[in-house]
């Protein structure tokens, strides 16, 4: 499901991470996100028989003006199973163990084109901070954070 999010985003060509990648990362003893899915019964399951037809990921951050933060990078359920509360479900336990650990708010990203995911996450009471304060979503990555990496001081 993590390609066919990222066909829908129109990044394919983005998924460079393999599966004992995401295994490694998500279920060691101390993993760095954790993972959400919505199931269906049998009599439910998808054309190819899969009865795993949505996930959430997320992970903890911290903001120093706020506290504890909780960062939902994908929220993604298959086309023929939209519509049917299942994302709202997804993202609302998110909220719920967010809320659990004490923490002050739920993060996303949304790519600009994408009105229907934006107007989606609006409508369940999330502010667009790029409109009402401006904030700009950077990324270091590949070359550009392994030349950061190499200005760090010394120990």
């Amino acid at each position: 499901m993590i390609m066919e999010l990222a066909v829908y985003e129109k990044m394919p060509d983005q998924v460079k991470i393999s599966h004992e990648e995401l295994e490694r990362d998500g279920f060691s003893p101390n993993p760095f996100y954790e993972c959400l899915i919505a199931e269906v019964p049998d009599e439910h399951k998808t054309k190819d028989g899969y009865t795993i037809v949505g996930y959430a990921l997320y992970f903890y951050t911290y903001s120093t003006w706020k506290g504890r933060s909780v960062y939902m990078e994908d929220l993604y359920v298959m086309p023929d199973f939209r519509g049917k509360g299942i994302g709202k479900g997804l993202m609302a336990k998110v909220a719920q163990v967010g809320v659990e650990k004490q923490c002050v708010r739920l993060q996303l990203s949304v790519l600009d084109w994408n009105k229907p995911s934006l107007d989606f996450y609006v409508a369940k009471g999330a502010e667009d901070l790029t409109a009402k304060e401006g904030w700009h979503f950077l990324r270091f990555d590949g070359q550009s954070l392994d030349t950061l990496a190499k200005e760090a001081p010394k120990d």
